[in-house]
C-alpha cells in the first residue's frame, strides 16, 4: 500500500531520528487548545524545540491551506527529514502526503501521535502514542 510519504514512525523511533539526525524536525500539527491543554513533545534535551502549525483551523477543524507555506516560512528546507505529530496520527498521515506533494523529500508521519486511539472507557493516552512510550513531555 502506498503511503504518500516516506514511512510511519512509532513515538520511539521518531525520538531516535530526531536524537541522530540534526537536520530533522518535529512539527505538532494539533491544534493550540490541544497544545495548551493536553500537552507537548519537550525535545530540551535534544536542543531542538518542536514546532507548531496546524494541520488544521481551530475551532472549525477545516484544512490550514497555508500549512505548507508555514512550514517553508519557519526555514524547514525540502530536504530536512520532517516528523508530523498530531493526536492519534490521522492529521499527521495528511500533513505528511501534503508536504510530499508538495516537494517535501522526506516526511514521516509518528503512527499513534501523542496521545493513541481511545480505550474501551473512550479514554486517550493509556493504549499508545508519545506519552504511553514514556518519551519526554511537558503541559502548559
Amino acid at each position: 500500500m502506498e503511503l504518500g510519504y516516506a514511512a510511519d514512525l512509532s513515538p520511539s523511533e521518531a525520538w531516535q531520528t530526531l536524537a541522530t539526525d540534526r537536520a530533522a524536525v518535529l512539527d505538532d500539527v494539533r491544534t493550540a487548545p490541544e497544545w495548551n491543554f493536553v500537552g507537548l513533545p519537550d525535545l530540551s534535551t535534544l536542543n531542538k524545540t518542536v514546532l507548531r502549525l496546524s494541520w488544521q483551523n481551530w475551532p472549525d477543524m477545516t484544512v490550514n491551506e497555508g500549512f505548507v507555506q508555514a512550514l517553508a516560512a519557519a526555514g524547514v528546507e525540502r530536504s530536512q527529514p520532517v516528523l508530523l505529530l498530531c493526536r492519534s496520527g490521522v492529521r499527521s498521515a495528511a500533513a505528511a502526503k501534503a508536504l510530499t506533494a508538495a516537494g517535501y523529500e522526506a516526511c514521516y508521519n509518528i503512527r499513534d501521535g501523542f496521545e493513541g486511539p481511545a480505550n474501551e472507557a473512550r479514554h486517550r493516552g493509556r493504549l499508545a502514542g508519545w506519552k504511553v512510550e514514556g518519551l519526554p513531555w511537558s503541559q502548559g
